[in-house]
């Protein structure tokens, strides 16, 4: 039988699926909606956000490194901390990553 283009199924069935452990990161998602292929940058500023050790570990196994070094790199939602932490983690300059762009002309965000 074949399946129409555009419908339900067929989108459900080429959705990538995410592991159910990362179900609690996305609490404000409709679970069912959210798309790794479709929506992997968002998906890793999360994870990396908020993520737990089982949670990173799945990402660092399924994403490569070079594309998770990218996100770190581009994103503007990762907070001071987590940029801190995977700044140290590549060895990246402030310079190289646009998150701190955002807070270097602020005095009060020192850190």
């Amino acid at each position: 039988m074949a399946i129409m283009s555009g419908t339900a199924f067929e989108t459900a069935e080429k959705c990538s699926r995410l592991p159910e452990m990362l179900r609690p990161l996305f609490w404000d998602a409709d679970w069912d909606c959210v798309d790794f292929q479709r929506n992997r940058t968002p998906i890793i500023e999360r994870v990396l956000n908020l993520g737990n050790e089982e949670q990173l570990a799945w990402l660092l196994k399924n994403v490569a490194e070079e594309e998770i070094r990218s996100v770190v790199s581009s994103s503007r939602r990762l907070s001071r901390k987590t940029a801190r932490c995977w700044q140290n983690y590549f060895g990246l300059k402030e310079e190289e990553m646009k998150c701190f762009g955002m807070f270097s002309t602020n005095p009060d965000n020192l850190f």
